[in-house]
């Protein structure tokens, strides 16, 4: 990311810094009144306690929410089959507006009450495996009249109780995998948890995440492989050949009035850029009838005219709601494959917040920030299942990354850009828009997309030793396992019928689920199977996680807002919660941290430094 930070020459109050307008390091009068810097944060233009003026806040925050576009909208997009819903866009549009307000309404609990780190939350893909694994359960598949887009009314009670009734199920499993999440949040479980789950156990799992929906990427690209091939070649194009060239564009300045400045637009906007020049060529290629109008051709549904009644039905503003779709139901097969999704996601979730913390200058999230971190994401997931968005909620790694390349690592901005998921899902325009995508361009984003997931997820193997024939037996075995057996089980459902429904839909689930296969092979195997700490990258992966000590730099930054923490300090039994700020070690403390202090005896010199 180094590589695409210049330095900025004119010494403006306004100038633009990689890509993004930020403000002179001289110029605090645009900061919060009397907070500097600190020396860890001095690489970042705005540290993480800083404020940047309104206008920077709400730039960057509509730039986070482009960042995480691509996934937001992706997620209803892959489901929309399952639930029987690939020929409603006008449901599918209020799928991705509830997706962007939920999204919002988490994003800003993670920063006030969470972590408190500047992480953007949103729908998960670790979510997607087992809710299509419960949604190929012989009760759920879809009826062949959904398939016919001739014989679906959309506006008919029969279609509309059709997808409720699945999305409800999706629903009640989110919520119940929440509680869990959330009890294992905080209580402080997750710290216990991470002992045994090293990198071998996070590679496959994550590798999984994406692996097994290659069928899904590739039957919308099938639509029109010439289509979805300029989008991949669109999207590789910005993100990796021409990442390093700015553009350059018009900035007003104080000191020099109208001048034109650097702005790394391919590197920021990737996926967007691509996104809309396919799209316009799918509208040209509508326009002058060079693709079929026939329903059944190959191609039709290339064309941007086959959704275009969507903006007009979409109302302009739409307001989710918790139970929208009807009262949610639970089974137990739902649950289970959620809760194998929901410790996937929590073990991704700590990686993020450490490398947030290290973009961002900010120390080490001690264990009772990522404790409620954690919760909180429990609890975004309950919110997402009561809201209904057939999904979760997590922390976007895409959008740590965007940290390292604005160098703007302030907390406010992250709250500007919850705000505007929260308008975004309001706007059912937005989401109406979206919906249209044409189906090859959605394609060719989700092979470039599952690809990203799938290196992820091998990365992590940067921390074992990989001349290691246990290593690579380890992760090879889970890899394949995690593929050949969900294949294997849809194939052949009837030979693990045990007599007893609800356990024949758990089994199936699980086993459906590459995700959970592979993970579980890899977390027994790499604990059972003798190697050293540092063969099993157990070394080198606490010191990445490596906690930190309780500073005053610790609890200025992690610590609960409006001195909720301090008001209850000295209460004995907030001190033994998990997720409950602690006070600085070797009598370091703020002079305000506990008013009910002053009316103590005289301090010593080391109770009364700051």
């Amino acid at each position: 990311m180094n590589s695409a930070i210049t330095s900025c020459e004119h010494p403006n109050p306004l100038q633009r810094c990689d890509g993004v307008i930020s403000s002179h390091e001289g110029d605090q009068g645009s900061k919060k009144d009397g907070q500097l810097k600190s020396p860890s944060s001095s690489h970042m233009a705005y540290g993480i306690l800083d404020i940047p003026p309104w206008y920077l806040c709400i730039f960057l925050g509509i730039q986070h929410f482009l960042t995480a576009l691509g996934g937001l909208v992706a997620i209803p997009l892959i489901l929309a089959k399952d639930l029987c819903l690939q020929h409603d866009p006008l449901t599918q549009s209020y799928l991705i507006s509830t997706i962007f307000f939920v999204s919002g309404i988490c994003t800003l609990l993670q920063v006030f009450l969470g972590i408190r780190l500047p992480i953007l939350q949103g729908g998960t893909f670790a979510f997607l495996g087992p809710s299509l694994a419960m949604l190929s359960l012989p009760t759920w598949k879809c009826p062949v009249w959904t398939l016919n887009a001739s014989q679906v009314n959309t506006s008919s009670p029969e279609f509309t109780e059709e997808w409720q009734k699945r999305i409800r199920e999706l629903q009640g499993a989110v919520l119940v995998a929440s509680c869990v999440q959330m009890l294992v949040g905080f209580s402080g479980l997750i710290g216990f948890l991470m002992r045994f789950i090293g990198p071998l156990t996070i590679a496959p799992t994550i590798s999984l995440m994406a692996l097994p929906l290659f069928d899904s990427a590739g039957d919308n690209a099938g639509i029109h492989w010439g289509i979805a091939a300029t989008t991949i070649f669109l999207i590789v194009l910005f993100s990796q050949y021409l990442k390093n060239i700015a553009v350059p564009v018009p900035v007003y300045g104080q000191e020099k009035k109208s001048h034109t400045s650097k702005f790394y637009l391919f590197q920021i906007f990737p996926v967007l850029l691509g996104l809309c020049i396919s799209w316009l060529l799918c509208f040209v290629l509508t326009v002058t009838d060079a693709l079929p109008s026939a329903p059944t051709a190959y191609g039709y549904l290339a064309r941007t005219d086959t959704k275009g009644s969507v903006l007009s039905q979409a109302p302009w503003f739409r307001f989710p709601y918790p139970g929208q779709w009807g009262l949610p139901t639970v089974s137990l097969a739902g649950v289970f494959g959620i809760i194998a999704a929901v410790i996937s996601s929590m073990v991704e979730s700590i990686g993020d917040y450490h490398a947030c913390a290290r973009l961002v200058g900010a120390p080490p999230p001690p264990k009772h920030a990522i404790n409620r971190g954690i919760g909180i994401e429990g609890l975004g997931c309950l919110l997402a299942g009561a809201w209904g968005t057939g999904n979760g909620t997590t922390s976007y790694s895409e959008n740590v990354g965007a940290l390292g390349i604005t160098r703007v690592g302030s907390r406010m901005v992250i709250v500007a850009a919850g705000c505007v998921l929260l308008l975004m899902g309001i706007f059912g325009k937005i989401g109406a828009a979206f919906a249209t995508i044409p189906t090859p361009v959605i394609g060719g984003m989700f092979l470039v997309m599952f690809g990203v997931i799938t290196a992820v997820g091998i990365s992590n193997l940067q921390y074992v030793d990989l001349n290691s024939s246990r290593n690579l037996f380890i992760f090879g075995f889970s890899i394949f396992c995690g593929l050949a057996i969900p294949n294997w089980v849809n194939k052949n459902p009837e030979r693990l019928r045990t007599g007893i429904l609800q356990l024949d839909q758990v089994i199936q689930v699980l086993l459906t689920t590459g995700m959970f296969v592979g993970g579980f092979l890899g977390f027994l195997l790499d604990n059972t199977i003798p190697g050293s700490l540092e063969e099993r990258g157990l070394l080198a992966w606490n010191q990445v996680q490596e906690e930190s000590e309780e500073t005053t730099k610790a609890l200025e930054v992690y610590g609960l807002p409006w001195g909720i923490s301090t008001r209850f300090c000295t209460s004995s039994c907030a001190q033994y919660l998990p997720f409950w700020p602690r006070e600085g070690k070797v009598g370091v403390r703020h002079l305000s941290l506990c008013p009910a202090d002053s009316e103590e005896g005289p301090r010593s010199a080391a109770d009364t430094r700051m």
